[in-house]
């Protein structure tokens, strides 16, 4: 369990804050699967998907204007700038805060990394804002 761990502490301990640096519509690796209003919360909908971030490319460093929850269905090598690549492991949570930057590496093993996710965020935002 530590080693499926680990790799996620790493990737969001490399992950800080950083200046914003505009806004984006959205990730060419997500296929949505469905949208609804967060019933009693104005203005916040939920969405899931599934994200392919294939071997070789890259999961720009981003936030989401709410929270993020998701799931590794399919774990890889991943690599962060300046790091040692580590494994991602199927299985691993994800739980990324409203605001807060998170990714920002690149598959680095032989398989897609495949995630799924759920973000209950603000309506009126972009669902991905990227950063430097």
């Amino acid at each position: 369990m530590m080693s499926a761990i680990r790799p996620a502490l790493l990737l969001a301990a490399a992950l800080l804050a950083l200046p914003v640096h505009g806004y984006a519509q959205d990730s060419t690796a997500r296929t949505e699967l469905k949208r609804a209003d967060l019933t009693g919360a104005p203005g916040m909908e939920v969405i899931s998907s599934i994200i392919e971030i294939k071997p070789g490319e890259e999961a720009p460093k981003h936030l989401h204007h709410g929270v993020e929850s998701g799931y590794v269905l399919q774990g890889t090598m991943i690599q962060v700038p300046g790091k040692e690549a580590a494994m991602l492991e199927t299985g691993t949570p994800i739980l990324n805060l409203r605001d807060v930057p998170h990714a920002g590496f690149k598959v680095v093993g032989n398989k897609s990394l495949k995630l799924f996710t759920v973000h209950v965020v603000d309506k009126d935002k972009p669902l991905y804002e990227y950063v430097k």
